[in-house]
């Protein structure tokens, strides 16, 4: 009994101090995000492609037509030099043609293309190495540069506009990313600074919550491709400027190891 008399009064103390707000101020921001678990991602099966547009802003607007049902549709610069859109991920290649038809009946679209897997990029990489996988996320993130990227959807996440900007990019090469910064941190490989290859992403805390809010893809020499915030033009930027080195989270792969 004596043992419970003492702490009587350090426990009375404890509750002052929590009545006197110091939990509170503890409890302002979430922690940060952990370090994830090493997850391989799915590579893209058939996919719907439409539109072919010299300016971009009506690529962006049909891709926010699509998004209305779903179907988390993104726009890319084709090598042909116009602007196309692309949705959907398919098993077979059936089931793309069947939702595309569906789409087309309904008045959305006017005309579409299927997609193959073969033809991306990742299917390459037993043929012509692991290089040309990464040149080509430089080179698809690059075709973006200088267009104030609108991403299809509207959704207010933090870390919209650069995620969906990832995304695309690396879902035309063959990869699915998930949809934000912070569920694309959780995926992949942790990567270390000092080992940052051409085509890793690189991430940020930007706000006072402490989460992952922003993303972009190293470029090498310090640099990397990123949309700055909704509406604003994809740039590169360096990674030893204060403001990023302030904010800088960490870096994911999403490739095999033996690319590295």
């Amino acid at each position: 009994m004596a043992m419970i008399r003492r702490s009587y009064p350090f426990f009375l103390f404890y509750l002052l101090l929590l009545a006197a707000g110091c939990a509170r101020q503890i409890l302002v921001s979430p922690p940060p995000s952990p370090e994830p678990a090493e997850t391989k991602l799915t590579q893209t099966g058939y996919t719907i492609q439409v539109g072919a547009f010299i300016n971009y802003k009506n690529a962006a607007r049909l891709a926010r037509s699509l998004n209305q049902f779903n179907l988390n549709a993104y726009y890319f610069e084709h090598r042909s030099g116009l602007y196309k859109v692309r949705f959907g991920n398919f098993t077979l290649k059936s089931a793309a043609q069947k939702r595309a038809q569906s789409i087309l009946d309904a008045g959305v679209i006017k005309e579409f293309y299927i997609v193959s897997p073969e033809s991306y990029a990742i299917k390459k990489e037993p043929e012509l190495g692991p290089t040309y996988i990464r040149n080509e996320i430089i080179s698809r993130a690059e075709s973006y540069l200088g267009i104030p990227y609108q991403w299809g959807g509207s959704s207010p996440r933090e870390g919209f506009d650069c995620s969906g900007l990832t995304m695309a990019v690396y879902q035309l090469i063959g990869l699915n990313l998930p949809h934000s910064a912070e569920e694309q941190f959780r995926t992949g490989t942790p990567v270390k600074k000092e080992r940052l290859y051409r085509g890793d992403l690189i991430f940020f805390r930007t706000s006072s919550s402490q989460r992952i809010s922003h993303v972009g893809i190293f470029t090498g020499n310090g640099r990397f491709i990123h949309a700055p915030g909704r509406n604003k033009k994809i740039r590169i930027d360096s990674l030893s400027s204060t403001y990023f080195k302030k904010h800088y989270a960490g870096a994911r792969t999403y490739l095999q190891q033996k690319s590295r």
